[in-house]
């Protein structure tokens, strides 16, 4: 496959599959472990966020986009010289996934920095998931053998052979929505699981499959990242019951599990607290000084 040229800003592209052999490693190796910066990741929402990709001097990536009427840009592997910098803030908005160690850098050239909370990844302990044990995880654990007493259940690696499956929890639960919410970009995910590595696991329900999680590993491999999870139907515990039972299976390898963000959901927020994160993969917004 022919590798897709990246062009120098002004210009620019639109991501593409056969840029992943290049743009994945690199990716991978990064070690803040912010969400938006796997290839998966960027390429599935590439829709969402109108993204498009560039270089600046000369090797510096770009990665352009647009939320609403909104622009910005991403530097995932560095900051360009001071004059590129400059003519990416005069041209977009502002920089967006900012790094805590990023933000204080431009704070000291004078850029106005910003918390970003709302794109803050929620981070656990990949042990407090998987065996959620101490009083804090008792409600969680109740839910759990609620479901276990109730249902006869059985887990799945999510292999190719039960896409089918996994396409038909994620048809109900677009059934159940008013809004489509992530619909499109988890749809392509499972299309293309292979292709751009992620793994994930299923689950039923006497037969039927009810749920599944789909995500893939950063942070330099010490923290997997959870994409997407669905779950459909009434059964009292099951969203609960996914998230440990995924947790429980994932090598020792990964010490973190990031949750990604609560999108200033109250909903969401809540739903996170709740599993006591250890922490955030904290993100910043920077933009020109007033």
């Amino acid at each position: 496959m022919k590798r897709a040229e990246i062009p120098q800003y002004h210009e620019s592209a639109t991501l593409s599959l056969d840029q992943r052999q290049a743009l994945h490693p690199l990716l991978q190796q990064l070690p803040d472990g912010i969400s938006e910066f796997t290839f998966a990741n960027l390429y599935l929402f590439r829709k969402n966020h109108n993204y498009r990709i560039s270089k600046i001097d000369n090797d510096t990536l770009v990665i352009q986009g647009k939320d609403g009427e909104n622009s910005f840009f991403m530097l995932p592997f560095a900051l360009p010289s001071p004059e590129a910098l400059q003519t990416l803030f005069a041209d977009l908005v502002s920089m967006k996934c900012v790094s805590e160690e990023r933000a204080k850098i431009l704070s000291q050239q004078d850029y106005t920095v910003t918390e970003d909370r709302d794109n803050f990844d929620y981070l656990y302990l990949r042990q407090d998931l998987s065996e959620l044990a101490g009083r804090k995880f008792h409600k969680k654990r109740n839910l759990i053998k609620a479901f276990i007493s109730n249902n006869a259940y059985e887990g799945r690696p999510l292999l190719e052979e039960l896409k089918d499956d996994a396409f038909s929890v994620l048809e109900e639960w677009r059934s159940g929505r008013q809004d489509q919410g992530d619909y499109e970009a988890a749809r392509e995910a499972l299309e293309l699981s292979e292709e751009l590595q992620l793994c994930g696991g299923i689950y039923y329900v006497e037969g039927k499959p009810v749920a599944y999680s789909l995500g893939e590993e950063l942070s330099c491999g010490r923290s997997f990242v959870i994409h997407f999870e669905k779950a459909v139907g009434t059964y009292k515990g099951i969203w609960q019951f996914v998230n440990q039972a995924f947790a429980s299976i994932l090598p020792e390898q990964y010490e973190t599990i990031n949750r990604e963000q609560d999108l200033g959901n109250a909903g969401l927020k809540k739903a996170k607290s709740s599993y006591n994160p250890i922490g955030f993969i904290r993100k910043y917004r920077a933009r020109l000084p007033d």
